[in-house]
């Protein structure tokens, strides 16, 4: 397993959309064993293939304390939502930024597992928001997207300077 390199915004592939995977194969579980390790190494909860400069409809999760709850899913659709929920989400293409989001507190997923197999995955609270999180950067889309323009520049700048700041450090 290798630790791959994560875009940082504003890099313009992060709004490339994936494609979905047709071949599952030793290299797709190759791909979702780096971004395991990757994610764990950036100390994330998620991570979508998009973050690391591979196209493809591939995200991996795991929320538990322990790291024991790896869930990768490929090709993966919300089929259902329900709820609404506000949590406060972080991006590792966004180190040390966080804002207050709007997601479903409940969805239901349709995707395929490492090997092809159909899967289905219900999810609720913070398993939920990641996994609309990493979808939406699958389809070229980020966190930021849903605020306010007042409030995205604002994260943005302070993003901005705390890169200035750790040039000069």
């Amino acid at each position: 397993m290798s630790v791959l390199s994560i875009l940082e915004f504003p890099d313009p592939r992060l709004r490339t959309r994936a494609e979905p995977v047709s071949v599952f194969d030793a290299r797709l579980e190759q791909l979702v064993a780096d971004m395991f390790e990757t994610m764990y190494a950036a100390n994330g909860v998620g991570l979508a293939a998009t973050q690391v400069n591979v196209h493809q409809r591939v995200l991996v999760a795991d929320m538990s304390d322990d790291r024991k709850q790896p869930l990768a899913l490929i090709n993966a659709q919300i089929v259902e939502k329900e709820g609404s929920q506000v949590y406060q989400e972080g991006c590792l293409s966004f180190p040390g930024l966080y804002a207050d989001v709007t997601r479903a507190l409940r969805v239901k997923v349709k995707a395929q597992d490492v090997h092809g197999k159909d899967i289905v995955v219900e999810a609720e609270g913070p398993l939920a928001v990641c996994i609309q999180h990493e979808l939406d950067h699958l389809e070229g889309k980020v966190f930021v997207d849903y605020l306010s323009s007042l409030k995205r520049t604002l994260l943005l700048k302070r993003l901005d300077k705390q890169r200035k700041q750790a040039a000069s450090a």
